[in-house]
């Protein structure tokens, strides 16, 4: 701070302190307390699903085939449902466009193209994943059936299988992947 006559004068109490007082706190509580009382307001927005509802959610399948439900699909069954149901979205044999390449590609291309037939490992993760996710905007929307043919149609497309092979609980986690020892086994607990 400079003087009048141009001399530098620091102040008593260097760097200067506000004094705030006890508006901040006041605040702090008066929002703590707002809140705690809104939410005890608030309607009572959750409760403990039923063994039923969880039952519905709890669709995992495992690479070694758990929790495949009853039902069989072809090739050729799936052609149709594919059509119908994914060529908008993956194109018209599942070559892309708009979104993923479900066909084809290759891990030693520049930059690699991981598709279902190069990248994946299990042909049950297939499965799940359509039962699951697809298509789109209506997950979960396709019967068991519909889902065995659409992982046979995609199988059958990458090569992996023949069109008439039929895909089931029983045969679908036998189907061997391209890329199945590209991958490392994870175990729970080892």
């Amino acid at each position: 701070m400079r003087m009048r006559d141009g001399s530098a004068r620091v102040p008593a109490k260097w760097p200067p302190v506000r004094r705030q007082g006890h508006a901040p706190k006041i605040a702090i509580v008066v929002l703590a307390l707002a809140y705690t009382s809104a939410r005890a307001e608030s309607p009572d927005l959750g409760r403990v699903a039923t063994p039923d509802e969880v039952a519905a959610w709890d669709i995992s399948i495992e690479p070694s085939g758990a929790g495949l439900p009853a039902g069989s699909g072809t090739a050729r069954a799936g052609a149709a449902i594919f059509a119908a149901k994914c060529a908008g979205c993956h194109g018209e044999t599942g070559g892309g466009k708009p979104n993923d390449q479900l066909v084809g590609g290759s891990l030693t291309a520049t930059p690699p193209v991981k598709t279902v037939g190069s990248y994946w490992p299990y042909a049950t993760t297939l499965f799940d994943y359509i039962r699951r996710a697809m298509p789109l905007p209506e997950s979960k929307s396709l019967k068991d059936d519909e889902v065995y043919a659409l992982s046979a149609y995609i199988l059958a497309q990458n090569k992996i299988i023949g069109e008439d092979d039929v895909m089931d609980a029983r045969t679908l986690p036998q189907v061997r992947m391209p890329n199945r020892d590209g991958f490392v086994r994870f175990e729970r607990g080892k």
